[in-house]
């Protein structure tokens, strides 16, 4: 019974990772989309805004005073104004450059994370994995493209994001004791504030459609959190994380559809290295954890 409750398991884990990858997908479509008509920091505003009208009832039953009093304040204020930049050069990125692309440049965070986990966290990183780090390079190189035609801001300003989402993960992980709520909640409140305060400089009326699109950005962030957060309850990391990477593909996807935008080879070649040397520092890394537990279990026997 517990095999098939485990399996079960594992396959609504894989689901639910799908399904909110494609969720985080189509909010970044949007993003594209509306970043054409609208400023960023409306962006962030009227996301913001829609996402708190969703958390509300969840804060309201957790207690408010449970979801804002928090420890380590400051740090939670660092985490807010990174993540909240992060969005902001994302949607920016994304008027710019095909979404296949910024999204590809955006996978190298876990890159990122494992040379910055050894200045902030004292983590410490074998050889194989600085290797994958530096194939990984190699891969946002390749889709940067900087021998040949391509736009020198836009692409400096996706790889800016993806270090600073890269360094909200680890706050993130500085973080770990607090609650899933609580973070969504400062992150959300710091877009609605940080946006709001540059929106009387920046506001453009949108039409009924528009609005009730900008209101989904939120919607559909908030819904690819849970199901990410609910996916890598119900199942290892090691079984869900992997499809994280179907992301790429609806971009692609969506580029052609949307767009009509083609992915380009570099696009292409670049991915692989970026994706397969996530994939390698991910596995390397499990297999060090399940060899640290296993050790530490048989000093216990």
């Amino acid at each position: 019974m517990t095999a098939i409750t485990t399996a079960t398991d594992s396959r609504l884990g894989i689901l639910l990772m799908l399904g909110g990858m494609t969720f985080f997908t189509l909010n970044d479509a949007l993003g594209k989309w509306l970043v054409a008509e609208y400023p960023v920091a409306m962006l962030l505003a009227v996301r913001s805004l829609f996402g708190m009208a969703v958390l509300l009832p969840m804060i309201l039953r957790e207690g408010v005073r449970t979801v804002f009093a928090v420890k380590r304040l400051p740090v939670h204020l660092v985490r807010v104004v990174l993540v909240t930049v992060d969005i902001a050069c994302f949607y920016w990125a994304v008027g710019y450059l095909p979404l296949a692309d910024v999204m590809t440049i955006y996978m190298s965070a876990p890159l990122i994370v494992t040379a910055l986990s050894v200045l902030f966290l004292g983590e410490t990183v074998g050889w194989r994995r600085w290797v994958a780090v530096l194939v990984g390079f190699a891969g946002v190189v390749v889709v940067l493209n900087p021998t040949g035609g391509f736009d020198l801001v836009p692409s400096l300003v996706a790889l800016l994001g993806a270090t600073i989402f890269a360094s909200g993960l680890i706050f993130t992980r500085l973080l770990r004791e607090a609650g899933t709520l609580p973070l969504v909640t400062y992150q959300t409140l710091g877009g609605l504030a940080l946006g709001g305060a540059a929106l009387p400089f920046s506001w453009t009326a949108p039409g009924v459609l528009d609005f009730l699109l900008l209101g989904l950005l939120g919607v559909t962030a908030l819904a690819g959190h849970a199901m990410i957060n609910r996916s890598l309850q119900l199942s290892p990391a090691a079984v869900v994380v992997p499809f994280q990477y179907v992301s790429i593909l609806w971009a692609v996807l969506l580029d052609l559809a949307v767009w009509g935008t083609e992915p380009s080879l570099r696009m292409g070649i670049g991915g692989v290295l970026i994706i397969g040397s996530g994939l390698f520092i991910f596995h390397r890394e499990q297999r060090l954890k399940r060899g640290a537990a296993a050790g530490a279990a048989s000093d216990h026997v």
